[in-house]
């Protein structure tokens, strides 16, 4: 037979576990209130379990009413008394300083405190440490592996992040990227469940799964994102597509979607450069009288840059004069031994120049007569945003993040990212535009990125954290 009053006996086990929870962060201000407050309301149930147990008497109702007016009392006095300390989380330590310093702004703007995790020793990025602390950041080194196939690493890093946001009473967790937002979403799914409230916001910098992808990525990660979905209060994307596909995931009960234009692109820093400027410029890098051709990117089989070597070597092959062409490419990365053997084998040691990477790139890119952007997937392209902010034309393979800015033949030139003759065409395209379609073209390239200003990203993103936080 179902016992009458189920209530309290089913609760007070619960309480005790609790309590041996926040005894374990009893450092923590939030967690030695929690503590003393299961305490008491472990006192106050016991003249009820005396009721329930068949020893009755005229105070049970009363008791009984006065437990549950406490325990709301607790529940409002846990959400209304969170921290404000707030986590950013990303997998290489570069990331914040070239993409978040707006976002730091906002947030130390509405008072929080902020922390940042992140594999310090993997600077993806160039960075300066000492950043950090004019910032007024808080840096926090957890070993977190790019890749979400290192499993023991990343199982530590979530041990340590859960650690760090008990510890440091951080009331919301900002994470980015596939395993930075699995990690993030892991830690806040464990906070809650052991009475820290913590808010998760995630940015999807662009799902691994997408029109076209691998049925790897269109089976695993997004099934991954599917149930990870459920512990996102927050779900920011950076195009069409996927703010499309988040609309077929379930968030956290309350939880919101939301579509931003990146990070936003400063065009007052991104501006045309300069005709006296330009050419001075190319002379410095030898290229007077020559077509320069630019991209900007990590060495990596996704940048695809080997689609654009093979195109130069087709039109070498087909007989035509590339003498007077140059390929330059500002970036590093693990494919760069491949890119200086595959340069040697196709005879293109004349024709291409890996500059490296370059923390100020508008010195290459402003001097070009295209950029060329032939990556195989783009969250949105912040590469290709810039150059179209100078004025330059992209030649671009169709993907989801540059379907929200490229118009073919209208600021530049589209093609699939493994069509090798649709490179050659975009090349040949921009070389044969006289000087008046050039300045048509420049004009429309910066009209086109007018809604990625990063004033308005930076709105956007000011409004959701005031919406959410």
């Amino acid at each position: 037979m179902k016992h009458p009053h189920p209530g309290p006996l089913e609760l007070r086990p619960d309480f005790r576990e609790k309590r041996a929870e926040w005894e374990y962060v009893e450092n923590d201000s939030w967690g030695r209130r929690a503590a003393d407050l299961f305490g008491r309301l472990n006192t106050l149930t016991m003249p009820i379990d005396a009721c329930i147990m068949g020893e009755k008497n005229a105070e049970y109702e009363f008791y009984l009413g006065f437990y549950f007016l406490y325990a709301i009392f607790w529940k409002k006095r846990g959400t209304d008394d969170l921290s404000k300390n707030i986590l950013i989380l990303t997998c290489v330590s570069g990331f914040l300083d070239k993409f978040q310093k707006d976002n730091v702004a906002i947030l130390q703007k509405l008072g929080y405190t902020i922390y940042y995790a992140s594999n310090m020793n993997v600077p993806h990025y160039l960075f300066d440490p000492e950043e950090f602390s004019r910032m007024g950041i808080i840096p926090c080194h957890i070993p977190i592996e790019r890749s979400p196939f290192m499993v023991r690493n990343n199982e530590k890093a979530l041990r340590e992040l859960v650690r760090l946001v008990l510890e440091k009473d951080i009331s919301a967790i900002h994470c980015h990227a596939p395993v930075g937002g699995m990690l993030g979403r892991l830690t806040g799914r464990i906070c809650n469940r052991r009475g820290h409230p913590v808010k998760v916001i995630y940015t999807a910098h662009g799902f691994h799964f997408y029109r076209g992808a691998p049925l790897v990525n269109n089976t695993v990660y997004r099934e991954a994102e599917r149930l990870l979905a459920h512990d996102t209060d927050v779900l920011i994307t950076i195009n069409r597509e996927d703010f499309e596909s988040s609309q077929r995931m379930h968030l956290k009960k309350g939880g919101k979607r939301y579509q931003i234009p990146g990070v936003g692109v400063d065009m007052a820093h991104f501006c045309p450069m300069e005709p006296a400027q330009r050419l001075t410029r190319r002379k410095k890098l030898g290229l007077e009288g020559k077509t320069f051709f630019v991209s900007v990117g990590e060495l990596n089989e996704n940048k695809n840059h080997i689609v654009v070597l093979r195109a130069l070597k087709q039109m070498k092959d087909s007989g035509k004069d590339i003498s007077n062409l140059v390929y330059g490419i500002c970036g590093d990365g693990f494919f760069r031994e491949r890119m200086e053997g595959w340069i040697q084998e196709m005879g293109l040691s004349s024709q291409v120049i890996l500059f490296g990477y370059q923390k100020d790139v508008r010195p290459f890119v402003g001097c070009a007569d295209a950029m060329i952007f032939p990556s195989r997937r783009e969250g949105l392209g912040m590469a290709a945003v810039e150059a179209l902010s100078m004025g330059i034309p992209v030649i671009a393979a169709d993907n989801r993040g540059t379907r929200e800015y490229m118009k073919h033949r209208e600021n530049g030139y589209v093609c699939r990212w493994n069509d090798v003759a649709g490179f050659v065409s975009g090349m040949e395209y921009i070389m044969g535009l006289d000087s008046q379609s050039r300045s048509e073209m420049s004009l429309q390239c910066r009209q086109s990125v007018y809604g990625f200003r990063k004033q308005w990203a930076k709105q956007v993103m000011e409004g959701i954290y005031q919406d959410v936080l």
